[in-house]
């Protein structure tokens, strides 16, 4: 980790007050091999107490996981969401860009505006523009503070339906028509 390039990354990523993305870190570190750079010091911190980590096509150091728990007892626990919060939150995640009768529509009761509220005061959701149908509905997306709160790369890293029935987050229904089977099975089978 010699390269002078990987240290003007290093230092550009240690200063950050926030996560970068790579063009970002190019406009502070100048032209060089990123790539390497980034693979040889996410290589270096990788057993260390912070590690170098790509969140939503940003990238940050932060406390390696198994130490987090050192550093929770200093830290001010935050507020738990609600159940209304939550199932907004995931539609959102799942479904994004939707709108507020969408996430009406999925949750079966109407959502406090509070609720979008809150988890925009959070960092976790964002207005994304308005669609294009009549009436013009504000749309809804995820934030990549969303995704490095809960150690996403991308939306691609969310559960799919057979991990959450397997962490017992879902419960079968009656006549529950979702298949844990891969499309392509469901579609030669039809």
């Amino acid at each position: 980790m010699s390269d002078t390039y990987t240290r003007r990354v290093e230092a550009v990523l240690f200063a950050a007050a926030e996560p970068l993305r790579a063009e970002d870190i190019r406009s502070y570190a100048g032209d060089g091999d990123l790539g390497a750079a980034l693979a040889d010091l996410a290589a270096h911190y990788g057993a260390r107490g912070v590690q170098l980590v790509e969140r939503g096509g940003r990238w940050l150091f932060q406390t390696a996981p198994d130490l987090a728990d050192i550093l929770r007892r200093t830290r001010e626990e935050p507020k738990k969401l609600s159940r209304a919060a939550l199932e907004t939150l995931a539609i959102i995640a799942y479904h994004e860009p939707a709108t507020r009768a969408e996430i009406e529509d999925i949750r079966g009761v109407a959502i406090n505006k509070g609720t979008l509220d809150v988890l925009m005061e959070a960092g976790w959701v964002r207005p994304a523009g308005r669609r294009e149908t009549p009436g013009r509905p504000l749309q809804y997306a995820s934030t990549p503070a969303f995704l490095a709160h809960f150690g996403l790369a991308s939306r691609r890293d969310l559960p799919g339906i057979a991990e959450l029935k397997a962490a017992g987050l879902l419960e079968a229904l009656a006549g529950d028509t979702i298949s844990d089977a891969p499309l392509e099975t469901v579609a030669q089978a039809g």
